[in-house]
């Protein structure tokens, strides 16, 4: 009897019932003055500076202005309103950000600028705040994991790349209307610094069947001198293996369960743990690599890193940094369930770019405001939840009215346990991955 393999689950998400959902929410209350001030403090000044490059790309000055436009999306996003047609009711009414009401907004004109403003001023701006949020980080003093303090002080920079589909367009209006499935809406490639959980680098892809090395050389040339990468097995690639070492920088990736390798010498062979040198790959890609194995509940993981001496990156190293590697899945996760990138307003690409830079800009200033928050309670970041403390605002505007909290940061630390933002106590790491700092 014939068999066929069972297709595996899309990891996308359904985007009609995440707008089923935004469509059936109530209104959001508007955020407090002072969380306003915080989103305005560092955003509107960059958005500012952007303004003379509008002017030279052509565009004229009208209603939906440059800053303007940028206090509308990031509004849109932040309180997570159903849609355009909500947003212009809103803002005919109430103030958004820095913009005053705007009564004579029409659906229309809101609809033909997201398609028509260049997404690049949004990529700009993202750009240029970056840094400011990175220097933000390392001003702040909380204790650091172990692993991630030892890696900062042999690297210049401890970086993860990895890519994510985006999720389906809904079919309303134009060319969308003749296809006969919800196209999906391209993918994304971010390099995320991992001690600070920031972006370092991201890109766009229209096409969401791309593979993930098509953004190698984007990746190689945002890389710094003596870096550390994380990746998956999706950018198995032995021709960049080699310009990663020829570039000075460390990688750490899983192994292939097919890999072919000539070995070379065996630098540890435990019952549980092998740390061997081999040979990988032909021709001008034929490179030295370690190969390391670990016995872990029955099964063997596999990793391979460029770095040859086992002083200077040990094994236990090894697999807990590669272990780091989920956290630019979580900031998947929050981009996109948290911050609403799993549903788009706009079917046109020019809008889906510009929804995905301001979300990722969202995403900046929230991790900005947990991290406050972890030195406040001086815990490392990987302690305070980065949902809880974007659910937590609402608790904040409403004790701030009732003139019972006047510091976003103060009032957020001094209710952690209450609210949620400190994460419980997880199963000790040897329980959560492979054990491998020590003898079998």
């Amino acid at each position: 009897m014939s068999t066929t393999a069972k297709k595996k689950a899309s990891s996308v998400r359904h985007t009609r019932a995440v707008q089923r959902d935004r469509t059936k929410r109530p209104l959001s209350a508007p955020p407090d003055a002072q969380i306003t001030a915080r989103l305005t403090e560092v955003i509107h000044p960059a958005t500012l500076q952007l303004v003379s490059h509008y002017h030279r790309l052509g565009l004229r000055e009208r209603l939906l202005t440059l800053p303007v436009m940028v206090a509308l999306v990031l509004s849109l996003i932040w309180r997570q309103f159903s849609g355009v047609s909500e947003l212009v009711r809103i803002v005919r009414t109430e103030t958004l950000l820095w913009v005053p009401p705007l009564r004579k907004l029409s659906q229309q004109a809101l609809d033909q600028r997201l398609r028509t403003l260049p997404a690049e001023l949004f990529l700009r701006l993202l750009r240029n705040l970056l840094p400011v949020f990175h220097a933000r980080w390392h001003a702040r003093e909380r204790p650091v994991p172990a692993v991630i303090a030892w890696a900062r002080t042999h690297y210049t920079r401890l970086l993860i790349c990895d890519g994510s589909t985006l999720d389906a367009l809904i079919r309303k209006v134009g060319l969308l209307r003749e296809l006969p499935s919800h196209p999906l809406a391209g993918r994304m490639t971010a390099l995320l610094d991992l001690a600070a959980r920031l972006p370092w680098k991201l890109w766009y892809e229209p096409d969401p069947n791309a593979n993930d090395q098509r953004c190698w050389p984007q990746i190689l040339a945002a890389l710094p001198a003596r870096a550390l990468l994380l990746f998956d097995l999706g950018y198995t690639n032995f021709t960049v293996f080699l310009q990663l070492t020829q570039a000075q920088v460390t990688f750490i990736t899983r192994a292939k369960s097919n890999l072919a390798y000539q070995l070379e010498t065996a630098l540890q062979h435990r019952d549980r743990v092998h740390d061997l040198l081999v040979w990988i790959g032909r021709g001008a890609d034929r490179q030295q690599v370690r190969l390391i194995e670990v016995w872990y509940r029955g099964v063997w993981y596999r990793y391979l890193t460029n770095e040859l001496d086992p002083q200077r990156l040990p094994v236990e190293y090894i697999v807990a940094l590669y272990g780091q590697r989920w956290r630019i899945e979580d900031a998947y996760a929050i981009v996109k369930r948290l911050l609403g990138l799993a549903y788009f307003w706009c079917g046109a690409q020019n809008a889906v770019e510009l929804q995905l830079w301001a979300t990722w800009l969202l995403y900046a200033v929230l991790v900005d405001l947990t991290d406050a928050v972890a030195e406040a309670l001086e815990q490392p970041f990987a302690n305070v939840s980065l949902e809880m403390v974007y659910r937590s605002l609402y608790f904040f505007t409403q004790a701030h009215h009732r003139g019972e909290a006047t510091d976003v940061v103060v009032y957020l630390a001094a209710n952690a346990k209450l609210l949620g933002i400190l994460k419980r106590p997880r199963k000790p790491a040897r329980q959560q991955q492979p054990a491998c700092a020590h003898g079998p």
